[in-house]
C-alpha cells in the first residue's frame, strides 16, 4: 500500500469500512493531483476525490473543509456543476486533519498554452462562454433555497473585503508598495453599494473548472474554499482581473495559469461580460470590483514573494512572482480612477 504525503491510508481504510461500508472498496490506493496552491486533493481508487488541508495547517482547517464540503453539499440539486458530497470527517485523528470525500468527475483542467493552443478559435469561445454561463447559473442560485442562509454574512460584505485583503498585506510584505495603501485608500472611499447577495465563489477561473472534452461545457466546479455569501460581482471582477488585467502585465515566469485570456485566443472581456450579461446582471460599478481584485491579487502575490524572500518557497518560478505586484496595484488604480 503505498502512502501519499499527507495520508495515512491504512487508517483511512479503517475509517472508512466503519463509517461507510462498502463506499471504497480495498484495497485503498490513493495518488496525490498536482497543480493545487492550498488545500490538496487525491485520487482513491480512481473514483473518488478526497480533500484535506495543506500539510501543517492544524487551527482553522475543519471550517475549510466543513465550507466545502457544505456548499458542494447544497449545490448538488442545483445546475450548478459540482461532485457530488459523500462524507465529510472532522476528526484530525484520521489522517491527521480533517477532510471530505466527493465523487471523481471526468473532465480535464486547462492550465497551460499547450492545452489550449490545440483546442482552435471556436471551441476556446465555445469554453469561455460555458464558463460564463456557469457563472451566471451560480450567481442566480437562491442561497436561501438551498439552505445557505447562515453561510457568510452579507452585510458590509465589501467593506470587509478591503479590510481584510489590508490586514493580510500588513503581515506579508517585505518592501515599501505606496501605490497599496493609494489603492486601498481608494477602495474604501468609493466603495459600491451591492447590487444583489448570492453565493460567491472566491476564486472563479478557468483553471478551477473541469471542462468535459467532447461536449466542451463545464463538467464540474472545483476549489470551493474561499465561497461565502457575498457580492457575486466580486466573483466577476476577479475573473476578469484573471483574464485581461494579468494577461497585460505577465512577466518572464510564468507564475500564474498561461492558458487563460485573451492573449491565449480566448475570447475578450467585453464579450464574457456580454455572454453573462445574458443571464445575471452587472450594473454600473464593475471598475470597483476589478480593482478590488487587483488589490487582492496584489496582497497574494506579495505574500508569496515574502515567503520567497524569507527562504519558504519550493519550486521555480517564485522568482518572478514579486514583480507582478507593482503593476498589479497600478492597474487597480487606473481601474478605479475617475472617467
Amino acid at each position: 500500500m503505498t502512502t501519499p504525503p499527507g495520508l495515512d491510508l491504512v487508517r483511512l481504510q479503517r475509517y472508512l469500512d466503519a463509517k461507510a461500508p462498502g463506499l471504497v472498496g480495498a484495497p485503498l490506493t490513493a495518488g496525490l493531483v498536482a497543480g493545487g496552491r492550498s488545500n490538496l486533493t487525491y485520487i482513491l481508487n480512481e473514483v473518488f476525490v478526497l480533500r484535506r488541508p495543506p500539510l501543517g495547517h492544524v487551527l482553522a482547517t475543519a471550517h475549510d473543509m466543513t465550507r466545502e464540503f457544505r456548499v458542494i453539499s447544497a449545490l448538488g440539486p442545483t445546475a450548478v456543476p459540482v461532485p457530488e458530497a459523500l462524507l465529510l470527517c472532522e476528526d484530525d485523528t484520521v489522517i491527521g486533519a480533517p477532510f471530505y470525500l466527493m465523487s471523481r468527475v471526468p473532465g480535464t483542467v486547462l492550465r497551460h498554452r499547450d492545452q489550449t493552443d490545440p483546442l482552435g478559435p471556436d471551441n476556446r469561445r465555445k469554453i469561455a462562454f460555458a464558463m460564463m454561463d456557469t457563472l451566471a447559473e451560480l450567481h442566480t442560485v437562491s442561497y436561501s433555497a438551498v439552505g445557505l442562509d447562515e453561510f457568510g454574512r452579507p452585510d458590509g460584505f465589501l467593506e470587509r473585503q478591503v479590510r481584510r485583503w489590508s490586514k493580510q498585506l500588513e503581515h506579508s510584505h517585505s518592501r515599501d508598495l505606496p501605490a497599496a495603501g493609494a489603492l486601498r485608500d481608494r477602495l474604501a472611499a468609493n466603495i459600491p453599494a451591492s447590487p444583489r447577495t448570492g453565493i460567491v465563489h472566491g476564486d472563479y477561473r478557468l483553471d478551477n473548472l473541469l471542462i468535459d472534452p467532447d461536449t466542451l461545457r463545464v463538467s464540474a466546479v472545483l476549489d470551493w474554499e474561499m465561497a461565502t455569501i457575498g457580492d457575486p460581482l466580486t466573483d466577476l471582477g476577479l475573473l476578469l482581473a484573471y483574464w485581461n488585467v494579468l494577461d497585460r502585465i505577465r512577466t518572464g515566469g510564468n507564475p500564474i495559469a498561461d492558458g487563460l485570456g485573451a492573449a491565449a485566443g480566448f475570447p475578450g472581456g467585453d464579450e464574457l461580460l456580454a455572454r453573462y450579461a445574458r443571464s445575471a446582471p452587472i450594473g454600473d460599478d464593475l471598475h470597483w470590483y476589478v480593482g478590488l481584485a487587483c488589490y487582492k491579487l496584489a496582497v497574494v502575490l506579495e505574500g508569496i514573494h515574502y515567503r520567497y524572500t524569507q527562504g519558504q518557497t519550493v519550486g521555480a518560478g517564485f522568482d518572478e512572482i514579486g514583480k507582478l505586484v507593482p503593476p498589479l496595484l497600478e492597474e487597480g488604480i487606473a481601474a478605479t480612477r475617475p472617467s
